[in-house]
């Protein structure tokens, strides 16, 4: 069912296509200083692509009035940018292309628009730029009608800059959600750090989640025997939640732990941790002592859950 659509909703939609417009210039009467507008620049976009396509056809991809359309094709026709061949199919049709010197027009108009979109995105750092092109899928797909898909996972080994990205996002993190103080974020910082300064390459692991190339999650393994693992500081961006992240990072522990000849996997987590108590449940950890504590300045309730393996 179609949702209601508030006056804030409107107005900030209104606000945004302002701004894009002017961003881009489509307002010049020149589109990026060529002879042509923006509606011609897109018909001489629609015909370089190659196949040739009727009038009809580029009206419907464009939402072009046909009347608009027709003068924009006698004026590229008057010009000799387009061909016109009778449509085998239907008569009535033809078939447009670009001639020669259609695509000598549009080869520096296709180059500026190139260049000016590069020149917008180096602006940004990397991070940003990829969270402006997904921003922009997503209005596409929305306005088309379009599911969107599942977002992807992928895992990977910790590198340098993703340590103290884990430090930072459970600090804030926790902070927000919990109310927890900075304790939290210098017990964080303590075990990475030891992480760093200790690893076993053969026998630890810290793994960071990505979800559609952006960092959403992370947990560690760590050695505490020779036949006992650790499970430490999993962690899910709030955004990827509800798609599987946690799961698969704790079950990448379990296939690792295993293949590393542990016997057993432990962890220490909270009683009003209720996602993450979650997780560990459905990898078949068992819970087998509690203790109340005061930490990170709260009251809680610590858990110490196993899995043997």
């Amino acid at each position: 069912m179609p949702g209601r659509a508030s006056q804030d909703r409107i107005a900030a939609l209104r606000r945004f296509n302002r701004f894009y417009t002017r961003k881009l210039g489509v307002l010049e009467e020149h589109f990026l200083h060529s002879p042509f507008s923006l509606a011609e620049a897109r018909v001489l976009y629609e015909l370089a692509q190659g196949d040739r396509a009727t009038a009809k056809e580029i009206g419907g991809v464009l939402g072009l009035d046909a009347g608009y359309l027709s003068r924009i094709l006698d004026r590229f026709a008057r010009a000799r940018l387009i061909s016109r061949v009778a449509s085998p199919a239907d008569g009535r049709q033809s078939l447009l292309a670009l001639t020669q010197k259609g695509k000598a027009a549009f080869a520096p108009l296709d180059r500026r628009s190139r260049d000016e979109i590069e020149v917008m995105l180096r602006a940004l750092v990397e991070r940003d730029q990829k969270r402006l092109v997904q921003a922009a899928a997503t209005i596409e797909a929305l306005f088309a009608g379009k599911r969107e898909s599942a977002p992807a996972i992928s895992l990977r080994q910790a590198k340098a800059g993703d340590f103290g990205w884990i430090v930072s996002r459970h600090g804030a993190l926790y902070a927000e959600e919990y109310g927890w103080n900075e304790s939290f974020e210098a017990l964080v910082a303590e075990i990475v750090a030891a992480f760093i300064q200790e690893h076993d390459a053969k026998r630890e692991r810290c793994w960071i989640a990505e979800l559609d190339g952006e960092r959403a999650g992370s947990v560690m393994l760590v050695h505490e025997s020779d036949k006992v693992a650790e499970l430490r500081i999993l962690f899910v961006e709030p955004e990827a939640r509800g798609h599987g992240v946690g799961g698969r990072l704790v079950g990448e522990c379990i296939r690792f732990a295993r293949a590393a000849g542990y016997r057993k996997i432990t962890l220490w987590t909270q009683s009003i941790l209720t996602a993450a108590r979650a997780i560990y449940l459905r990898a078949g950890f068992k819970k087998v002592r509690e203790a109340a504590h005061a930490s990170f300045g709260k009251k809680l309730v610590g858990e110490y859950w196993k899995l043997k393996l």
